[in-house]
């Protein structure tokens, strides 16, 4: 059997990290899901940039449009929106057979407004309305000023994926406004069983950044023992940092709280690992999707790491082994020197900033 296939079997589900007017239009997404049991389709600003760039289609597109005197941003929408719609609409199916666990597409909110509540609100808002499509996700960065705004969201009946993870403190914030905003939902008697939410855990920009922080330290290890200490280290900590925030899900929902908004039909919002694609050449091209396979959790993975996980994949329950160890190997980097939370703040500003210059290099070429 297809390995894509084989994770449902452990209640894992695979959505496309990629979108462009191409895979909606002749098929591709389709094929995704029927072949390999892809279940939904995220994007972010750096795909829609690199789309436009590339998909002659939309270059196409936005050449009828020119003449308009559309604003950049209203250009962007005119491209973008009619393929989210048709993904979603494509989703529906599975969105129905599901109960409304999958099938969704997920749209972000202007990356620049990472730090302002109230906008990404208004935002988020306008972006459901035009949208018009319920198994559609508003993405939402983790930031401090994207907590109330997923609670409120949530309490709207706004479906939200709530990107940019880095840091299990900060996944443990986010589940919290989740929860806030069934239980403001549910205090006005309103139905839960609509809503659904995803939590995006990135995972191989973690070990980018503590590898390099790694390789600084062995240049200047004074013996043996140090440099063998520091290699036992490499390419471990964005594995162990997602295991333990698993335990972390696991925890926030079960128990009283969690089983009086289950009892109303509420779902629990998934840990959904992002940022899959390996960017160490030395590392196995699967390893976040093998070392991640668990329960109640989505990969969202680009192309080539589908492609090559369709091909020589192996599927076994590994998300919560060698949880003990994982806790140790966090402990041994904070011994060398290297603190993850620092390291996870440093990636969610870099991850804004990096969205932000992809949205604003698009809007400017769009303006051309």
């Amino acid at each position: 059997m297809n390995p894509l296939k084989r994770l449902s079997q452990q209640g894992q589900s695979i959505w496309l990290d990629y979108i462009d007017h191409h895979l909606v239009t002749t098929g591709g997404l389709a094929r995704l899901m029927a072949e390999d049991d892809v279940r939904g389709v995220t994007s972010n600003p750096a795909i829609f940039e690199k789309a436009i760039a590339t998909d002659a289609d939309y270059r196409a597109d936005l050449e009828a449009l020119r003449g308009q005197g559309l604003s950049a941003v209203a250009l962007l929408e005119r491209l973008v929106l009619p393929d989210i719609q048709a993904a979603a609409g494509q989703l529906r199916a599975v969105y129905s057979d599901t109960g409304g666990r999958d099938g969704y597409v997920s749209l972000e909110v202007p990356p620049a407004l990472a730090h302002d509540t109230d906008a990404t609100v208004a935002e988020a808002r306008r972006l459901w309305r035009a949208v018009g499509r319920d198994n559609l996700m508003i993405k939402v960065p983790a930031t401090l000023a994207g907590l109330p705004a997923i609670t409120v969201l949530i309490a709207e009946g706004i479906n939200v994926n709530a990107t940019l993870l880095f840091a299990r403190s900060m996944y443990e914030r986010v589940a919290e406004a989740y929860l806030a905003g069934l239980e403001r939902r549910a205090a006005a008697g309103l139905p839960l069983d609509g809503i659904a939410s995803v939590a995006s855990f990135f995972v191989s920009r973690i070990d980018s950044e503590v590898d390099a922080r790694l390789v600084t330290r062995l240049e200047s290890a004074s013996n043996s023992v140090q440099c063998d200490d520091l290699r036992a280290l490499l390419g471990k900590a964005a594995i162990a940092n997602a295991r333990l925030a698993y335990q972390s899900y696991q925890r926030i929902f079960s128990g009283p709280r969690w089983q009086a908004l289950a009892e109303r039909g509420a779902r629990s919002q998934r840990l959904l690992w992002a940022s899959t694609g390996v960017k160490n050449a030395t590392y196995r091209d699967v390893r976040y999707i093998e070392e991640l396979i668990g329960p109640d959790t989505v990969n969202t993975v680009p192309p080539a790491t589908l492609d090559a996980f369709r091909d020589h994949g192996q599927v076994r329950s590994t998300l919560e082994e060698g949880v003990a160890d994982a806790a140790a190997l966090l402990d041994g980097l904070e011994a060398v020197g290297i603190s993850l939370d620092e390291v996870t703040d440093r990636l969610l500003d870099d991850g804004v900033t990096l969205f932000v210059q992809a949205y604003d290099k698009l809007l400017g070429a769009l303006a051309r």
